[in-house]
């Protein structure tokens, strides 16, 4: 890991040189630790952060992205599994013996997995809840009291499949859309310690968690004996694939940039690569408010709709 130091090393020259009054404090460089911070939107972030010159400790699980990650200037590497207590717990104790406090907290490990609900398995369900829904709140309920100390930040990566459902992938759906209430209940327990709250819900951009869904996918196929047949060692390959023709999640970083650092960040932060993905989730959202309104008593007549929708628009 190397932390720059330059603001300081100046200060304490022009100290000597008797051009400054009192030396800069280099641990005024705000820190913010994220979670899966290997690869995909993590790693993106977290380069991200370091190039702008806060302090990042990037959760990863293994040795040769530990390494990596601890090569970066103002990155230092922490070994944080997200389902393990004693990581977290652990993670807790570095970043108070290190010092420096915590103004963010960014939660983005996530896993995914694929199947129908009659056929994903127990183990394939938890899995992905275990990380993705568990994990966010084990890490965010032992993290809390240093952000609290701050009056900081916690941002979580959520997905616009959050919103949309599709076959086949209910558990990874059900997972972020877990995350809609996760952070709506969170931003009202924090408010008044100070601590604003945030959601960025990316659509598709390049990251690594098709192929590692694909790869994991078939070695349950062959540890229960199955056999991966042509046709989905092809849907896979053309699944990886497509992933690597996606953009970079720069966009999904500028938004994590406003959510952690803004003086009043929002907090929703839809980043979609293009107009199709906006739409979908954006028509989805409504046909969910219709769906809501209609066939009881107390529904609102259009009028009355849009009148509600102008007032969340001069609010947003």
């Amino acid at each position: 890991m190397k932390r720059s130091f330059s603001l300081a090393i100046l200060a304490a020259i022009l100290l000597l040189a008797g051009l400054a009054t009192q030396p800069a404090v280099a641990d005024e460089q705000k820190a913010v630790l994220i979670t899966g911070a290997s690869t995909g939107i993590g790693r993106n972030m977290a380069e991200r952060l370091a190039k702008e010159g806060y302090f990042v400790y990037a959760g990863a699980r293994k040795d040769k992205d530990l390494a990596e990650l601890d090569a970066i200037e103002n990155i230092k590497a922490v070994r944080l599994d997200v389902t393990s207590q004693e990581d977290v717990d652990a993670a807790v104790a570095l970043v108070r013996k290190e010092g420096l406090g915590l103004w963010g907290l960014v939660n983005n490990a996530g896993v995914a997995t694929s199947g129908t609900v009659a056929e994903t398995e127990d183990s394939d369900l938890d899995f992905v809840l275990n990380v993705n829904v568990n994990g966010v709140v084990r890490v965010t309920r032992a993290f809390i009291p240093l952000i609290v100390e701050s009056k900081g930040r916690i941002v979580t990566t959520g997905s616009i499949a959050g919103i949309l459902s599709r076959a086949g992938g209910s558990a990874y759906s059900m997972s972020k859309h877990a995350m809609e209430a996760f952070v709506d209940s969170l931003a009202g327990e924090m408010a008044p310690a100070g601590v604003q709250v945030s959601l960025i819900e990316p659509g598709s951009y390049k990251s690594r968690i098709r192929r590692t869904t694909a790869a994991r996918i078939a070695a349950n196929i062959e540890a229960a004996g199955g056999e991966v047949t042509d046709e989905m060692q092809e849907r896979m390959t053309q699944s990886a694939e497509r992933e690597v023709t996606l953009n970079e999640p720069d966009a999904v970083s500028d938004a994590a940039m406003h959510a952690l650092f803004a003086e009043t960040p929002r907090r929703r932060y839809m980043v979609v690569p293009d107009q199709f993905e906006a739409e979908i989730t954006i028509r989805k959202a409504i046909e969910e408010l219709v769906q809501l309104n209609g066939g009881h008593a107390f529904s609102y007549e259009r009028d009355q709709l849009v009148e509600m929708l102008d007032q969340a628009l001069a609010s947003d």
